[in-house]
């Protein structure tokens, strides 16, 4: 098993989300604009912290 750290690294984290979220999150994946639910997690932190924390760094 590697140690090594690099950008594309990923960290398993766990979340707890309502019924409904992950029903949504589902549907996504069904309808094929997302691969998987990781993936729809990722667009959505992204996004988050895009308009939450990036944005607010840059004023």
């Amino acid at each position: 098993m590697s140690t090594k750290s690099s950008s594309n690294s990923m960290r398993l984290i766990t979340v707890k989300l309502p019924e409904a979220l992950v029903e949504g999150i589902d549907e996504l994946v069904r309808a094929g604009m997302y691969p998987s639910r990781s993936a729809v997690v990722r667009a959505a932190v992204r996004d988050l912290l895009k308009s939450e924390l990036w944005q607010q760094a840059a004023r």
